[in-house]
């Protein structure tokens, strides 16, 4: 049975930081790359639209249920060979700060600010320090994200093909 539980999380863990991965990899690459393209007001307002739709129960499990599932690796693997324990260990603690803290800490408040202004009712001028104050921090943050949760998943899959 601990042996079944101990492939089950291991499944789901690198499913979700595979998932995460991937999503924080094409909204760099392809979302906030293409939206930067865009004039002031409906770059702000893209933003926003994303920002408040992306909020829903798949998201936060897919984004989120990993930073469990990865530390439950780390129980799960406490009394088995040194170095997968610090893989697992390693994965978690880069999925937690890396994702985790930094979604909590910086991009959050960025989406929050955003969220609670009326875009149509700024100036250009307004757009526009806005969107220097949003923009160049949301994307530095969300490459942080981009890179820790990658290295998480590249740390379980060389769990899974490399260490026994």
């Amino acid at each position: 049975m601990e042996l079944s539980l101990k492939s089950t999380v291991l499944f789901l863990s690198l499913l979700g930081t595979g998932l995460t991965a991937g999503l924080c990899f094409t909204w760099s690459n392809a979302i906030t790359s293409g939206i930067g393209r865009l004039d002031n007001l409906t770059f702000l307002e893209s933003f926003q639209a994303m920002n408040r739709a992306i909020i829903n129960p798949n998201f936060l499990i897919v984004f989120f249920g990993p930073v469990i599932l990865l530390f439950l690796n780390v129980y799960l693997s406490r009394n088995e060979n040194p170095a997968v324990f610090w893989v697992f260990f390693s994965a978690a603690i880069l999925f937690f700060v890396g994702i985790g803290l930094v979604t909590v800490f910086k991009n959050v408040p960025l989406n929050e600010t955003l969220d609670k202004t009326i875009l149509t009712a700024m100036t250009e001028l307004e757009l526009s320090d806005l969107r220097k104050s949003f923009e160049r921090p949301w994307n530095r943050w969300h490459w942080v994200r981009t890179l820790t949760s990658f290295i998480s998943f590249s740390l379980l899959l060389i769990r899974l093909l490399f260490i026994k």
